[in-house]
């Protein structure tokens, strides 16, 4: 289960990237994903577990690199 922490940490980065992508007003594929992913971790719909998850492998497979 994602902590209500973590899941505000997420809200409030995404959120950052949504603002500066609307001022850029240059809108690409993976900034949308983005803009999807805040919807979510904002929304804390159910789906939320598998994107959690997908990010966390993502995140987690970065950093042992």
């Amino acid at each position: 289960m994602i902590s209500e922490g973590t899941a505000f940490t997420f809200a409030v980065i995404f959120g950052i990237i949504t603002v500066l992508l609307v001022r850029s007003r240059d809108v690409r594929a993976w900034e949308a994903v983005c803009v999807g992913l805040f919807g979510l971790y904002l929304g804390q719909t159910p789906v939320i577990f598998t994107v959690h998850g997908l990010v966390t492998w993502l995140i987690s497979g970065f950093a042992h690199s």
